[in-house]
């Protein structure tokens, strides 16, 4: 049974960081595309970063590009996200996810993902 589990949301200041992490079981994590998307209230799932099978490859949606930073360590089947210079508008619930087939080559959308985690929550305070 696949079970991803987010941690490492919060509360900070906008200008601040935080770290997410995505702690995988269940599965061989370093065979598969991993990627974080955020969910705003009302809003459909969008894609934030993805990352290959070895970390070398990652994307980033535009409105994050140069401020997170996506890695992931196969030895301890874990993907992080590194979020910093943090804005109001990245409050979001964020979500670790296993993409099909090796889709952060091509497109990463929800209809894309094979497992979702629960989710954690970002806020961030103006």
């Amino acid at each position: 049974q696949v079970q991803l589990v987010e941690s490492g949301g919060g509360l900070v200041q906008a200008g601040g960081s935080l770290r997410l992490s995505c702690a995988a079981s269940g599965l061989t994590f370093e065979s598969f595309h991993m990627a974080w998307f955020r969910q705003f209230p009302g809003k459909e799932r969008e894609g934030v970063s993805c990352v290959n099978r070895n970390g070398k490859i990652t994307y980033y949606a535009g409105s994050v590009e140069g401020r997170f930073t996506i890695s992931r360590d196969n030895a301890k089947s874990t993907l992080y996200l590194q979020m910093d210079s943090l804005k109001p508008e990245d409050t979001a619930t964020y979500y670790c996810a296993v993409l099909e087939s090796a889709a952060c080559y091509d497109t990463w959308t929800p209809n894309r993902v094979n497992y979702w985690g629960h989710g954690t929550q970002v806020t961030i305070s103006s």
